[in-house]
């Protein structure tokens, strides 16, 4: 039972410092945390924790699916997390603003020292409506709220642009850009 706790606490860190990275839905924090896998093995002793077999995390809005999922705590307490798939995916309602985040990469690195996540291979981001980065490695510091993106082998966005990097940014209205949900009909009356 110790040993399902302290996956559960890792894999909580872990996805957490992912949710927060990607400007989240705050209140997934305090909701339960639902885990499936095909097989889960635990060393208490190195606090490493492994999921393998079609992963689905779930908390509130956030999902994560992969192929294996591997979270570790340090002697510090500070989480660390990769999810490995084909692709391995995220999705999450965005705090404050319509729409989800979502992002996917043959691997999915999350460091909760840095705050940095890391995207590898095939790596995509896309903020709903209708923004879109693609590149072979994404890199997104939630301290700074810093991203970068390289392009690079097996990166393409499907019109012959082969490992270039490939950016859609809509336009936003006035209240979009100023953090708010757009006006509806409704509240315009």
């Amino acid at each position: 039972m110790r040993a399902n706790k302290l996956a559960i606490v890792l894999l909580c860190g872990c996805c957490l410092g992912l949710a927060a990275a990607a400007q989240a839905e705050q209140a997934d924090r305090g909701k339960p945390i639902n885990l499936e896998s095909d097989r889960m093995h635990v060393d208490d002793a190195q606090k490493t924790s492994v999921f393998e077999g079609r992963v689905v995390m779930t908390q509130g809005t956030l999902s994560i699916h992969a192929d294996k999922v591997t979270v570790r705590q340090d002697k510090d307490g500070y989480q660390y997390g990769t999810a490995i798939g084909h692709p391995a995916t995220f999705r999450q309602k965005r705090d404050g603003a319509e729409g989800y985040i979502q992002g996917e990469a043959d691997r999915i690195e999350y460091n909760g020292k840095l705050d940095r996540v890391e995207f590898f291979d095939h790596a995509r981001l896309l903020r709903e409506p209708a923004d879109e980065v693609r590149g072979n490695y994404i890199s997104y510091d939630a301290r700074t709220e810093y991203f970068s993106v390289s392009g690079g082998p097996g990166t393409s966005a499907g019109d012959g642009t082969q490992g270039r990097v490939h950016a859609v940014i809509q336009p936003r209205t006035g209240a979009e850009a100023a953090g708010k949900a757009p006006a509806t009909d409704a509240s315009k009356r």
